[in-house]
């Protein structure tokens, strides 16, 4: 019997990190003053540019404050390596931050980039860049610098590491924090390009993607197998596992932009999350009440074919799926009812799929606050 995989298995222990982090916010707040806006495990920083003589630059609002996020794209990056292909990575690398970003209702400003490298390439930085550009524009904000570090015998021949940072604004008062949704609410998912840029050392481990690193020549041989493998075409997915893999991380500017253009004052946008590492399972209730719940039926939207390949494969739990991936969403917005139809509208109007996947319930004690059904 096919041995069952988790993502601990795969080498990532989200229960420790989880751990980290409250730990790393208690500590950060020595270093908080009176301007920083806490809100501790939400999707971005926020910090106030109100200042005690009451006066502000014009067109800043009455309560302006920054909103700040950085992130990086994973071992993702590993299969860049493998298949020589560097121009997608960097949407990825934006989209990671400006996801997160504008889930508060945030205008995004700039972005920035780090690059590290054993030896720079100037192709494959080139590409890298072109991608970041790319992403920069579809998430309408400025790339304001960066920084490449060369550093000789730190990463092998080829290899290189991201971080992104995203800086954009918001009127304080107008922080959307999930504070305000009820039962009865709706929940919109936006539909995902495949798997984003979460989940991959899982991934890699159920396609067996990880050629050996001994210094001998199995490692060559390796490296062609795993390579034979990517290109191969798979009939379920319509692609090559290469194509399925690499594809970039869908930017939800442009829609958050559009919706809550037309319904902030409203007040009908409730609660925005990104979903990232950790899926629905755990990212949604990063803005729901702890008394409420929210049913996700799954039937409600098509998820794409590379999903449930990685579970037959893997032998993956469905439950473990929907708290890696993000099975086929990559955002979701719960919204009033009245309006949801409309929304949708104007979301695929900016170009992409929407659809409402579940409901807002009263939680009992004990009940998780995902369900998927």
């Amino acid at each position: 019997m096919l041995k069952e995989l988790t993502y601990k298995s795969a080498g990532v222990d989200t229960v420790k990190k989880d751990a980290i982090i409250d730990e790393i916010i208690r500590l950060s707040r020595k270093t908080y003053d009176p301007r920083v806006i806490q809100h501790p495990w939400g999707f971005a920083g926020f910090f106030s540019l109100e200042h005690p003589d009451r006066v502000f630059r014009k067109g800043l609002g009455k309560a302006p404050a920054l909103v700040a996020c950085t992130d990086g794209v994973g071992t993702k990056l590993k299969l860049a390596f493998l298949l020589d292909k560097h121009d997608t990575v960097g949407i990825d690398l934006v989209a990671m931050s400006v996801n997160d970003l504008i889930v508060s209702g945030a205008e995004p400003l700039f972005f920035l980039d780090y690059i590290s490298c054993g030896k720079v390439d100037e192709r494959i930085i080139h590409e890298i860049i072109k991608g970041i550009v790319k992403g920069c524009e579809s998430a309408g904000c400025a790339l304001l610098g960066g920084e490449t570090a060369e550093m000789p015998d730190f990463y092998a021949q080829g290899e290189y590491d991201l971080a992104g940072f995203a800086v954009g604004i918001i009127d304080k008062n107008k922080i959307i924090t999930g504070s305000a949704i009820k039962t009865g609410d709706v929940v919109i998912g936006l539909g995902s390009s495949g798997l984003h840029s979460n989940g991959f050392s899982l991934v890699r481990k159920v396609f067996g993607l990880s050629p050996a690193h001994n210094l001998n020549r199995r490692v060559d041989k390796s490296r062609s197998y795993v390579l034979n493998k990517l290109n191969q075409y798979i009939p379920s997915i319509s692609s090559t596992l290469a194509e399925e893999l690499l594809k970039p991380t869908i930017i939800y500017a442009k829609a958050t932009r559009d919706v809550l253009s037309a319904y902030l004052l409203k007040k009908v946008v409730k609660g925005i999350a990104h979903i990232t590492g950790g899926g629905m399972i755990e990212n949604i209730p990063r803005i729901l009440p702890s008394s409420l719940r929210v049913e996700i039926d799954a039937s409600s939207y098509p998820c794409p074919p590379i999903f449930p390949l990685i579970q037959e494969t893997g032998n993956i739990t469905k439950e473990e799926m929907y708290r890696v991936f993000n099975m086929g969403i990559g955002m979701v917005i719960i919204v009033d009812r009245f309006y949801a139809d409309a929304i949708i509208r104007r979301i695929k109007k900016a170009g992409y799929y929407g659809y409402i996947i579940g409901k807002v319930v009263v939680r009992k004690p004990q009940e998780k606050q995902v369900i998927i059904i």
